[in-house]
């Protein structure tokens, strides 16, 4: 196997791991699988001559719909943590009393 395969091996798995984490609740693993990702794409990227391999160049067209489904779940967690974070601060500003009040 060359080394591109092994390479882009460890980035199908890295986000694997990524889309798992993002169906969880969990904040940390979140983070701890996008620095698997970081680490496995510079991996990835530190090979020079993968662009001239075609079995490397199809293995990372197979992989594109992962990272773009990776990033859409991105973005849907991204927008409903402001939805719940705009509902709360709305709620919070009516319904919380102050802690200091002026006399």
């Amino acid at each position: 196997m060359p080394l591109g395969l092994a390479a882009l091996d460890g980035l199908f798995a890295a986000f694997d791991d990524l889309r798992a984490a993002l169906d969880g609740n969990d904040a940390a693993a979140i983070e701890a699988a996008s620095i698997k990702v970081s680490t496995a794409a510079a991996a990835a990227r530190a090979i020079g001559a993968w662009r001239s391999e075609p079995d490397v160049v199809a293995r990372l067209n197979r992989l594109l719909p992962l990272i773009d489904a990776a990033r859409v779940r991105t973005n849907v967690l991204a927008d409903y943590t402001s939805q719940r974070l705009a509902i709360l601060t709305s709620n919070g500003a009516r319904n919380a009393p102050l802690t200091y009040g002026r006399r």
